[in-house]
């Protein structure tokens, strides 16, 4: 039993450690909650470059039949194109993962289609009502998230004008990626410029307004969609970044990134129980123990006698207590770091797959000139054959052999870039590395005014060709689009070979990079470019200092000067 003369002491310790957990609670909160933040807008930014991914990878396929030569003999009306046509789009279909391929004549009536098989087949229908359609007969593409028609599911589809004024149409579809989003953490959902939810990894938000529209804004975005109403939002917004969810016990974290160029946006919920609040209870719980521990140990000076072993088993306690504590979040704290390190090899190939997707179209025109060139040398042997001109005929069969060749070397070079590179490293030529760059970049690279070095045969680095690749490709990249829109745009290149390593200097008179990003310019999503994630640079300095190498910002009287030092290999 308690002395009556103990008990104001009691009251007072009580009282006292539930200040300090109190004090020490809204502190722990605080910083919680702003990490808590920072690693879920890193995360929906990930997401946001993994679906902006997977939509350049359907966008670029009707770009690739818009001059298809069976789509130019569907569309001039030669007889049996339309089966050689269907058999094609639905060969397509079914490598691609597009539910629907088809090709639309000028008026709107569908010529082709990967469904021809199908009872409900496209064939013949009339689409000029579509906005998708519209807009590629007019600017030459199209874009519409909606429903479809006949399969009553929703996808977006990408149209492109083609010959003779067709326009070819795939539809891409999101189930794989929304079956990814629900497997991770939270809730994931895309929202289009008016704040309808489109695609999600919760079925039930598809469809909702997420904030108010005017009565005509809603009656367009229907009619786009192809729905009779949005549903009301799922959400009840509180202060702040939170939310309150259907169903869910306590506040949730909503961070939303920038909208990409079709004004959309990726929002990811996350909730704050498992994390903020139970560092915080963690942290009350200790600080109250602390406080609790303190008074102990003034009781403990003073009894001195009967209660020394007693509360020095009781410290005793506490401090195994504690130390399995911290053990615990030792183990935790490696799990973590092992998990940024996949998340940030998972960013170097997320990188490089949106990078691939800016070069294709300089490869693309890379390609198209020697495709036209081997089409005249064919046209003109035919001629020459009639002829009897069999010399001439050798000549053209050898150069259209060489433009092949340079076709395959663009197009082998885009598929190794592609490819995950190893993380092991090996002597490999300098010059191979730079040639291979400059091969990806060559469309954009030839409209300013650019220096490539001559590299001997014999200067080997220690690194990975793709890996190596990528971070020249990344740094010339950035220089191009600091150079668009100037008059006397310039990037030079030189390399200066040590006795054990080689600097590599990419040099541009651009407007250089401002003092207040320059000092973070090495740290994620630091960047002065609005649709720029602020990723390229900091992958790049990774990849290099894998290699024993550094990659640094040089000052420069003008433009943006990087010097990329690697290790000679023997």
């Amino acid at each position: 039993m308690i002395r009556s003369r103990y008990i104001p002491w009691l009251l007072a310790a009580l009282a006292f450690a539930a200040l300090t957990a109190f004090g020490v609670g809204a502190v722990v909160r605080a910083g919680a909650t702003q990490r808590f933040v920072a690693e879920a807008m890193a995360d929906a930014r990930l997401r946001q470059a993994l679906l902006a991914n997977e939509v350049a990878r359907f966008r670029l396929l009707p770009l690739a039949l818009a001059d298809d030569r069976d789509l130019v003999a569907l569309v001039s009306g030669r007889p049996g194109a339309q089966d050689v046509m269907n058999a094609k789009l639905e060969r397509l279909s079914g490598t691609l993962g597009s539910p629907i391929i088809y090709v639309i004549r000028a008026d709107g009536l569908t010529l082709a289609a990967s469904n021809w098989r199908d009872p409900r087949s496209f064939l013949g229908k009339d689409y000029s009502f579509r906005p998708y359609f519209r807009a590629a007969a007019q600017s030459g593409t199209g874009q519409q998230f909606a429903l479809g028609t006949v399969s009553h599911r929703p996808g977006l589809f990408f149209a492109r004008r083609a010959y003779g004024g067709s326009v070819v149409v795939m539809k891409m579809e999101f189930d794989s990626l929304e079956a990814q989003w629900r497997e991770a953490s939270g809730t994931t959902f895309v929202t289009d410029r008016n704040g309808v939810i489109l695609v999600t990894s919760n079925p039930g938000w598809r469809y909702a307004a997420t904030r108010p529209m005017a009565p005509e804004q809603d009656r367009r975005a229907r009619e786009r969609v192809g729905v009779g109403a949005f549903r009301p939002s799922p959400f009840v917004r509180m202060d702040g970044a939170t939310v309150r969810l259907p169903g869910e016990r306590g506040d949730s974290l909503l961070v939303t990134t920038a909208p990409d160029a079709a004004g959309w946006r990726v929002n990811l919920a996350l909730p704050m129980r498992g994390t903020v609040d139970a560092a915080v209870r963690t942290a009350q719980i200790g600080a109250a123990l602390a406080t609790l521990a303190l008074f102990a140990l003034a009781a403990f000076l003073a009894e001195r006698g009967r209660r020394r072993r007693e509360r020095t088993a009781q410290l005793e306690a506490v401090v195994a207590e504690r130390t399995a504590d911290l053990r615990r979040e030792i183990e935790e704290r490696v799990a973590t770091e092992t998990h940024a390190a996949q998340l940030r090899e998972g960013l170097r190939q997320a990188n490089r797959l949106a990078t691939l997707g800016q070069v294709t179209a300089s490869v693309a025109h890379e390609t198209a000139q020697p495709v036209a060139a081997i089409r005249n040398y064919a046209a003109t042997s035919r001629q020459l054959l009639e002829m009897g001109s069999q010399d001439m005929v050798h000549d053209n069969l050898r150069a259209i052999d060489r433009l092949a060749e340079r076709i395959g070397a663009v197009t082998s070079e885009l598929r190794g870039f592609a490819r995950k590179g190893s993380r092991a490293g090996g002597p490999i030529p300098l010059a191979e590395v730079i040639e291979g760059a400059g091969l990806l970049l060559k469309e954009r690279l030839s409209r300013v005014d650019f220096e490539a070095p001559v590299v001997s045969s014999d200067v080997i680095v220690f690194g990975g060709h793709v890996r190596l690749e990528q971070v020249l490709v990344n740094i010339l990249q950035n220089a191009l689009e600091a150079l668009e829109g100037q008059a006397d745009a310039r990037v030079a290149m030189t390399v200066e070979p040590g006795p054990e390593s080689v600097c590599i200097v990419i040099q541009d008179n651009g407007p250089g990079i401002a003092p207040e990003v320059a000092d973070r310019l090495f740290t994620p999503f630091a960047t002065s470019r609005p649709t720029g994630l602020g990723l390229g640079l900091v992958i790049s300095k990774d990849i290099v200092e894998d290699f024993g190498g550094t990659l640094l910002l040089a000052p420069s009287e003008r433009g943006a000067c990087f010097v990329i030092t690697l290790r000679r290999s023997a």
